[in-house]
């Protein structure tokens, strides 16, 4: 059976937003020093990639050359037959390494839930993913970002996640490779539940990729986790950030909103959260507007990014 919303109010009630800061795992230790990039995410040009307009061997020119952006997040649905192509890999790594752009991540989808109730689909799920921990270090990449998705009461849930990221870390990790779950519907859009999932593994080479926008428990229900907190409560186990944007607000510089829900999201301070987390490295624009074309949405997120990085000194 799925949580119930009292449960779950019940159980958020209980978190504080600075539940895991005192000691904190060394492991997740942030770093002294600061600096933020910016990289793109694949899926910010899905509707090019899915239309043929894009090839997807291209990307690492389009993020060079029509952004100025040299970090870049693949996604795995663009070549999901490809994870064992060695030539396409070839081609892909080659084609980065010439526009003197670095592969960060791949975000894998539709490869099973590594917390299915059934342990033998679990299992399967684990193993499904393992071409992907191969591809990605093939590509040079730090991370594989995978989903947590789950049943079963709220605990139960916790626990079945925790059983497959352990085991899929398990596999990535003498690879130094790295397993980072986002928030991504369900519990997992819960700060409170997946930083639970990340001290069960308590594992180094697990940790989260806390995107700005992906808060939603129960879209049907109109269950939401808040954002904020969500994000507080993520960034000590982080290993790269999504900042989500939507639609833009002409009178609020540093604000995006979906439209679809009214939900809307200050990007400074979210950029404050994870400053004051001690973050350091790419942050990842993805953007997912339906008033921007594509091309024109990613250069106004870059441009509010920016805009935050310097605000925030």
């Amino acid at each position: 059976m799925s949580v119930s919303r009292r449960q779950f109010l019940q159980t958020c009630s209980a978190v504080g937003a600075g539940l895991l800061l005192p000691g904190m795992p060394s492991a997740f230790a942030a770093p002294k020093s600061q600096e933020f990039k910016i990289s793109l995410a694949q899926w910010s040009l899905h509707k090019a990639f899915f239309d043929g307009k894009l090839d997807p061997l291209d990307f690492a020119k389009t993020a060079k050359q029509e952004f100025g952006i040299t970090g870049i997040e693949y996604v795995n649905q663009f070549f999901k037959d490809k994870a064992t192509d060695e030539k396409y890999l070839k081609d892909l790594k080659s084609r980065a390494q010439g526009e003197g752009v670095t592969s960060l991540l791949i975000m894998i989808d539709r490869e099973g839930n590594l917390g299915d109730a059934d342990e033998k689909k679990r299992t399967q799920a684990v193993e499904n993913h393992y071409k992907w921990v191969d591809a990605a270090k093939f590509l040079g990449c730090h991370s594989i970002r995978v989903n947590a998705a789950s049943s079963g009461t709220y605990e139960e849930q916790i626990d079945r996640a925790a059983d497959g990221l352990s085991r899929l870390t398990e596999y990535a990790a003498p690879q130094g490779m790295n397993v980072i779950v986002e928030n991504h519907g369900g519990l997992s859009s819960s700060g409170a539940w997946l930083s639970s999932v990340m001290k069960k593994v308590d594992n180094p080479r697990c940790g989260t990729l806390p995107d700005f926008g992906n808060f939603a428990i129960d879209r049907n229900k109109d269950i939401w986790y808040d954002r904020y907190q969500g994000v507080e409560e993520l960034m000590p186990f982080a290993k790269a950030v999504s900042v989500k944007t939507h639609d833009f607000v002409d009178d609020q510089p540093f604000m995006t909103v979906d439209s679809r829900f009214n939900k809307k999201t200050d990007i400074l301070r979210m950029m404050q959260i994870v400053k004051e987390a001690g973050y350091s490295g790419y942050c990842g624009i993805e953007y997912e507007g339906k008033e921007l074309d594509e091309f024109a949405g990613i250069r106004k997120s870059k441009e509010m990014l920016e805009k935050a990085i310097a605000e925030l000194g």
